[in-house]
Formats: C-alpha cells, sequence, structure tokens
C-alpha cells in the first residue's frame, strides 16, 4: 500500500493584503493550534511579496509554511522588478506558486518557462506549486484532459523528486467564479493528472506527489473534495483573506 499523502491547503492572496490585515490574519490563524499542530496537515500562505518578511517573523516559530506568488528562473541578473527563488529562500520561503493562470494568461507565460521556474525553484531548495487548468473554450471543446495533461508534463522539471513538487489543477473558468467542476470530473482529472505523472516518473514516485485542487474552494466543499482519493489538498484563492474561512477549509479537509 503506498504512503499516505498529507493534505495541503495553500492561501494565495494574489495581489491583497497590507501590514495591518496580515498580522489580524496571522494572530486571528495562530489561535486554532489544533488545525496547525495536526501531524496529518500542512498549512501555507502566500501573501504579495511585500508581505513575506513581516509574515515570516509572525509564523517562524509555528508549524505554518510560507510561500511566494511567482519567481524568475534566473538566480540574479538584470531583471528589474523580479525575484529570483534564492531570494524567496533568503526571506523565509518554502514554496512558491509557479505557472498560475493568471501569470498563463495575462504574462504569455509558457510550459517551457514554467517549467524553468520550476528547476530553478527546486534549485533553490523550494517546493514549486506548479499550476494547470483549462480555460472555459477548452472544457467546452472537449480538450480539459488533453490540455491538463500537455502542461503538467511540459511545466514539470525533467528530473523530479516527488517531494519537491507539487501540482495544482485549476480549471480556470472557475477561479473566483463561484462555479466548479462537479465531484466526479474534479477526480476524473486529477486521477489522469497522476496517471500521466506515473507514466513520466513512475507509480512509487508519482503516488507520493501532492495533487491540489484550485477553483472557488469554500468551508461548504472542503470536505467533499478532499476525500477523493487523488486530491492532497487545496489552492484557495478569495477564501484565503478570511483566516476564518481559511482555517475552516483546512479543519474541514481533514473531516
Amino acid at each position: 500500500m503506498s504512503e499516505k499523502r498529507k493534505i495541503l491547503i495553500a492561501g494565495n492572496w494574489k495581489m491583497n493584503g497590507l501590514s495591518e490585515m496580515a498580522d489580524e490574519f496571522c494572530d486571528q490563524l495562530l489561535l486554532n493550534r489544533s488545525a496547525i499542530d495536526d501531524p496529518h496537515l500542512d498549512i501555507l500562505i502566500c501573501p504579495p511579496s511585500t508581505l513575506l518578511h513581516r509574515l515570516y517573523l509572525k509564523i517562524k516559530e509555528t508549524n505554518l509554511f510560507l510561500g511566494a506568488q511567482d519567481c524568475h528562473f534566473l538566480s540574479n541578473g538584470a531583471n528589474t522588478g523580479d525575484l529570483s527563488p534564492e531570494m524567496l529562500k533568503d526571506v523565509g520561503c518554502q514554496y512558491v506558486i509557479v505557472g498560475h493562470s493568471e501569470r498563463r494568461i495575462s504574462y504569455s507565460e509558457s510550459d517551457e518557462i514554467i517549467q524553468s521556474k520550476a528547476e530553478a525553484a527546486v534549485r533553490a531548495g523550494l517546493i514549486p506549486i506548479i499550476c494547470v487548468g483549462e480555460t472555459e473554450q477548452e472544457r467546452s471543446q472537449g480538450r480539459t484532459i488533453d490540455i491538463v495533461v500537455k502542461q503538467v508534463l511540459g511545466s514539470i522539471p525533467e528530473r523530479f523528486d516527488s517531494k519537491k513538487i507539487v501540482i495544482a489543477y485549476e480549471p480556470v473558468w472557475a477561479i473566483g467564479t463561484g462555479e466548479m467542476p462537479s465531484i466526479a470530473e474534479v477526480q476524473e482529472v486529477h486521477s489522469v493528472i497522476r496517471r500521466a505523472l506515473q507514466q513520466e516518473s513512475g507509480d512509487v514516485n508519482a503516488n507520493k506527489i501532492q495533487i491540489l485542487y484550485g477553483g472557488s474552494v469554500k468551508p461548504d466543499n472542503a470536505t467533499g473534495l478532499m476525500a477523493l482519493p487523488d486530491i492532497d489538498g487545496a489552492l484557495v484563492g478569495g477564501a484565503s483573506l478570511s483566516a476564518s474561512d481559511f482555517l475552516t477549509i483546512a479543519e474541514n479537509s481533514m473531516k
């Protein structure tokens, strides 16, 4: 029997949050030690880069994890406005999101660019959360599986350790809309992702990789999602801005 994978609940604040909000969020989160200290659950916060150091100071003595929302694929250089994985590691990050649909669409990031970022993150000692997902048009054309598998295989590092990467399936049309696929559809896509990873790296390696679901994750749907065999957590957007909602998602994911 394969080793049971830990649940990872990651909050992506996107371009939201100022110092006061971050302090209040962390203070409220730290009141709930039972969820934070659950050995079967990891909780990750990915704030804007302006808040990374502030949150690091708040959570460094806890079991909470810190992540960034993007990184460059180079260690240093003339790339104004960008942050290297090494810089993120230096400020206290353990994770970094790469390939979010907003980056793929708004910044025209290709699978090749995302793969370079994922490899750079691993090189620096960060765990990349590699995002994949289809648009509404691709879904209506019946291309969900083809698109997602292509993105996964094109975006993961060429050589990887199962403990050093995470995949997040986020159907683009479900992000921030309140809509989401059916439970059966979510499981189908996640199982296809795991089969693709198995073919790429073997059963033992692929069966250890955490695959998250993202796209309108709420407290009331977290339990059903996390009960699915190939779902190992959630990448939470809007609901992660509320400490109460975020904690409830984490707690419900363990039921």
